[in-house]
C-alpha cells in the first residue's frame, strides 16, 4: 500500500509538471502569436504611417507561416532593392567564375566580344587575368557592336552623368568606366590617357556633359566622375593598356567562342549589394544576358528570367533595370519575398548572409543608429522612398523572411528607418 501511494504522488507530480510545461509553452506560442498582430496595429493606427504607401510582409519560411501581411501585394517603387532580383538571375545563370570575355584565335588575331564583365582595369578588382590573357597576343581585333542600350537606363535621371554612381553601361568596361582621381603630393589620375582634360577649379558639374574634359575641386576625398565612351575610347585605352595594336571590328568569326575566366562570381555580387553599386548592378545583367544569347541587352535576361526562373511570380513586376535606379520600377512585397526565398532556398545560409548588408558598422547602420546585425537586409532609396528586404536571424535561430516598403513619404528617411528597425526588433525578441 506505501508503495503504491508513493507512485501515485510521483505520477500526480509527474502530470502536474506536464500540465505547467504545456500551459507555460502554451502562454509563450500565445505571447508570439500576438506579436505580429499588434505590431501590424500598431503601424496601421500611427499617423506617420497611414500618409503614405507602406506594404510589409514578413514570414517563416520553414513553417511557411505569413507572420504579418499589409498591402503586399501593392507595387511600389523598389529602388535598389531590384538588386535583390538582379542577384538571383546571377546565381541562376551566370557560373561561380565569370566569363571575362569571349574570344577566338584566328591565325596571329585574337578576336575579342565583352560578355558585359565590368572588372577589366576596374579601380577595386585587382584582377590581371584578363590582361595578361590579351598582352600574349600581338594583334586584338575587339568586336564592340554586341550591345544593345542606351547609355543609362530607363528613367534614370540623366543630369546626373556626373555623378560616381552613374558611369555608363558597355559590352567591354574599362577603368570601370570611370576617372580616378586621387588626392597626393602630387594628385594621380586613372585612367592616365584623360590627365591633359583635367582641369583643378570649381564649377557646377564636374565633367562637360558630353565630352571627357573634367574639373575638380580642392578636395582631399578620392573621386570617381563617369566618362563618355564610344568605340574609339574603348580601342585607345586598351592599346595604352596593352601597348600593342587593337583594331575594331564589326562581327566575330563565325567559329565558335570559348570563354575567357575571370574573377570569382561573389567577388562581385557582394561589392554590388553591400556597396549598392548600381553599374555591377547593369553589367552583371549584361552578364546574365551573355549566357542567353550572342547580344547584350537587360531586356533579354529580364525577358528569360520572368518566363522561366520567376515565371511562377504571383505579381509580375514592371522591371526596366539592373541597378533600380529607375522609377519606373515597380515591384510588390510578396514579390520580393518570393525571391528571396528563392535564394534562401538555394545557398547555405554562411554564403547567404555573407552576400547581404547587416544592420551595423559595415553594413547599412547610419550614425545615431543601434546595432542591429540580425537584420540582414538590402535597402533601396530614393527621394521620398525608403524600402528594406532581406531576412531576419530571431533570438530563437529562426530565419524570416521580409519586405518592408514605404513609398512617398514626407518625413525624414531616419523616421521610417526607425520604424523599420522598432518593428524588425520586436519580431526578433519575439522569435
Amino acid at each position: 500500500m506505501l508503495l503504491q501511494f508513493i507512485l501515485n504522488q510521483r505520477v500526480t507530480i509527474f502530470l502536474i509538471g506536464i500540465s505547467l510545461g504545456s500551459l507555460l509553452l502554451g502562454s509563450c506560442s500565445a505571447t508570439k502569436a500576438k506579436v505580429p498582430g499588434k505590431l501590424l496595429k500598431n503601424l496601421t493606427a500611427d499617423p506617420q504611417n497611414t500618409n503614405h504607401f507602406m506594404g510589409i510582409l514578413v514570414i517563416d519560411p520553414v513553417q511557411k507561416d505569413t507572420l504579418i501581411n499589409y498591402q503586399s501585394d501593392r507595387y511600389f517603387t523598389p529602388a535598389s532593392n531590384v538588386k535583390i532580383v538582379t542577384l538571383y538571375a546571377a546565381l541562376e545563370l551566370l557560373p561561380e567564375v565569370l566569363p571575362a570575355l569571349h574570344y577566338v584565335e584566328q591565325n596571329d588575331t585574337l578576336y575579342i566580344a565583352g560578355t558585359g564583365n565590368p572588372t577589366l582595369l576596374h579601380p577595386d578588382f585587382n584582377d590581371t587575368t584578363t590582361l595578361k590573357f590579351l598582352k600574349a597576343h600581338n594583334t586584338i581585333a575587339v568586336h564592340l557592336d554586341n550591345y544593345i542600350g542606351n547609355r543609362y537606363g530607363p528613367g534614370w535621371a540623366w543630369e546626373d552623368y556626373d555623378t560616381y554612381f552613374s558611369p555608363e553601361m558597355g559590352p567591354l568596361p574599362l577603368f570601370g568606366n570611370v576617372v580616378t582621381v586621387t588626392p597626393n603630393d602630387l594628385v594621380a589620375i586613372s585612367p592616365q590617357l584623360f590627365e591633359p582634360n583635367v582641369f583643378f577649379e570649381k564649377r557646377n558639374k564636374r565633367r562637360d556633359e558630353f565630352s571627357n574634359t573634367f574639373y575638380i575641386p580642392n578636395t582631399t576625398d578620392t573621386l570617381r566622375i563617369p566618362f563618355v565612351t564610344s568605340k574609339k575610347l574603348t580601342k585607345t585605352l586598351l592599346q595604352e593598356a596593352l601597348k600593342s595594336e587593337v583594331i575594331l571590328v564589326d562581327k566575330m568569326p563565325s567559329t565558335a567562342k570559348k570563354a575567357l575566366p575571370g574573377i570569382a562570381s561573389d567577388s562581385l555580387y557582394k561589392q554590388m549589394m553591400l556597396e549598392s553599386d548600381n553599374f555591377l548592378a547593369e553589367q552583371i545583367m549584361l552578364m546574365v544576358a551573355s549566357q542567353v544569347s550572342d547580344t547584350l541587352s537587360f531586356q533579354n535576361a529580364r525577358n528569360r528570367i520572368l518566363e522561366n526562373e520567376l515565371s511562377d511570380l504571383s505579381h509580375e513586376p514592371r522591371w526596366v533595370d539592373g541597378s533600380g535606379l529607375s522609377r519606373y520600377n515597380l515591384f510588390t512585397p510578396d514579390a520580393l519575398v518570393h525571391v528571396l526565398q528563392k535564394i534562401h532556398n538555394k545557398l547555405p545560409k554562411e554564403r547567404l548572409f555573407d552576400l547581404f548588408p547587416r544592420w551595423d558598422e559595415n553594413g547599412t547602420l547610419q550614425r545615431s543608429e543601434g546595432n542591429a546585425s540580425y537584420i540582414i537586409a538590402k535597402s533601396g532609396a530614393l527621394g521620398n522612398n525608403y524600402n528594406l528586404s532581406g531576412y531576419l536571424l530571431t533570438k530563437s535561430g529562426k530565419v524570416l523572411v521580409f519586405s518592408f516598403m514605404n513609398n512617398h513619404f514626407r518625413l525624414p528617411t531616419a523616421e521610417v528607418r526607425k520604424t523599420i528597425r522598432n518593428t524588425l526588433r520586436e519580431l526578433h525578441e519575439a522569435y
